[in-house]
C-alpha cells in the first residue's frame, strides 16, 4: 500500500524560492503542497495570508518550509522586523497550534558576512554581534526563534541564489549593465571568490531536508563550486549579449560612494533604493566561500551544476526579454 503523501506548507509561495519549489514539485505523487503568501499568484494550491499578523489555516502540514522574507538589500528597519522576525514568530505559533510539524527555516548566508574576505565558512563560524545590514540581522533573529521551537527544525543558509525567477541577485546587476553603469571593481589584492547556488539545486535540498527526519541543526548550502565572482558575472553578461563593465573603480571608492548614496536616500527619505549600496559592493568586493561538507554528507551533491544552471538562467532571461519586446510591438 502506497504511503500517504507528505503534506508541505510553503510560505513565501509568491516569491522566488517558494514559488520555484511549488512549481518544481507540483506533480510529485509523494507530496501535497499548499502555498501561502501576501501577493496574488496563479498557483491553484495557494492562499493569501499576511504572515506578519497571527494566522490560522484549516490545514495540518507534516512539514512547513518557511521561505517567506523581505530579501531586498534596502528597506526600512521596521519592515525587515515585520516580515522577517514577526512573520517567523507567527509561523512558529501556527506550527505549535498544528501539532508541531517539522519546520524548515530558510535563513541566509549573509548572517556570517563582514566587510572583509571570509573563506571556508562553516556552520559553526562566528555570527554577530554586528551585521552588514538589517536583512542579515533579522534573518539571524529568525534563526534564534526557530532554535526555541519545540518541534523538529532545520535552518538552511543558502548563498547567492540565482536562476529563473530571480528577484534579488541578477536583476540589479542586469539593470546596471544594460545602462552601462556596472563598474569593474579593482581589489587591493586577489579578486573576490564566492559561492552561489542554482535555484533547482536549492529546491532539491529543501525537499531532501523535508524528507529526512533524522537531520537537524543548521546547514550552509551552495553549489560547492566557488568562482571568481566578477568573472562569473562577465561570463553571464557575454552569454546575454550585454556589454562587459568598462569603468574601473577601486573598492574603497565604491564603498564611499555607496555610503554617501545610502545617507542621502535616508536623509531625504527618497523612494526606491539607492543606485548602489554597500551590501551590493561587498558582494563583488570580498570573497565568501563556504565549507558545505555537512550538506554534501546528508543531502548529496547539488542536482544541477553551476554552469548548467547559468545556461538555464541565460536561456530563461533571453526568452523573457524576447517576450517583453514582442508585447511592446503589439498595437
Amino acid at each position: 500500500m502506497r504511503p500517504a503523501p507528505v503534506k508541505i506548507l510553503v510560505t513565501g509561495a509568491s516569491g522566488f524560492v517558494g514559488g520555484a519549489f511549488m512549481r518544481r514539485f507540483a506533480a510529485r505523487p509523494d507530496v501535497t503542497l499548499l502555498g501561502v503568501a501576501r501577493r496574488p499568484t496563479p498557483l491553484g494550491n495557494y492562499r493569501r495570508v499576511d504572515l506578519s499578523m497571527p494566522f490560522d489555516l484549516d490545514y495540518a502540514p507534516d512539514v512547513v518550509i518557511h521561505a517567506a522574507a523581505l530579501a531586498s538589500p534596502w528597506a526600512r528597519s521596521r519592515d525587515y522586523e515585520r516580515h522577517n522576525v514577526e512573520a517567523t514568530r507567527n509561523v512558529i505559533a501556527f506550527c505549535e497550534a498544528r501539532g508541531r510539524p517539522r519546520l524548515l527555516y530558510l535563513s541566509s548566508s549573509s548572517v556570517f558576512y563582514r566587510n572583509q574576505h571570509q573563506f571556508e565558512l562553516t556552520e559553526s563560524s562566528r555570527i554577530g554581534p554586528y551585521f552588514v545590514n538589517d536583512y542579515a540581522a533579522t534573518k539571524f533573529a529568525g534563526e534564534q526563534l526557530v532554535r526555541r521551537y519545540a518541534g523538529e527544525a532545520v535552518i538552511l543558509r543558502p548563498r547567492a541564489v540565482f536562476g529563473p525567477g530571480d528577484t534579488v541577485l541578477f536583476p540589479r546587476i542586469l539593470h546596471a549593465a544594460r545602462r552601462n553603469r556596472l563598474p569593474l571593481l579593482i581589489p587591493d589584492g586577489e579578486p573576490a571568490r564566492g559561492d552561489l547556488i542554482y535555484i533547482d539545486s536549492l529546491c532539491d535540498y529543501l525537499l531532501a531536508a523535508a524528507s529526512k527526519p533524522t537531520v537537524s541543526g543548521a546547514y550552509n548550502l551552495t553549489n560547492a563550486e566557488p568562482v571568481v565572482i566578477q568573472s562569473f558575472l562577465i561570463e553571464a553578461l557575454e552569454r546575454l549579449g550585454l556589454p562587459p563593465p568598462r569603468r574601473r573603480v577601486r573598492v574603497a571608492t565604491a564603498m564611499h560612494v555607496a555610503a554617501l548614496s545610502e545617507f542621502v536616500y535616508r536623509l531625504l527619505r527618497l523612494p526606491g533604493e539607492p543606485p548602489v549600496t554597500r551590501f551590493g559592493v561587498g558582494v563583488l568586493a570580498w570573497s565568501k566561500t563556504f565549507d558545505v561538507s555537512l550538506a554534501l554528507r546528508d543531502f548529496g551533491p547539488p542536482s544541477v551544476s553551476l554552469w548548467n544552471g547559468l545556461q538555464c538562467f541565460v536561456e530563461w532571461q533571453l526568452a523573457r526579454w524576447s517576450s517583453m519586446m514582442s508585447a511592446r510591438r503589439v498595437p
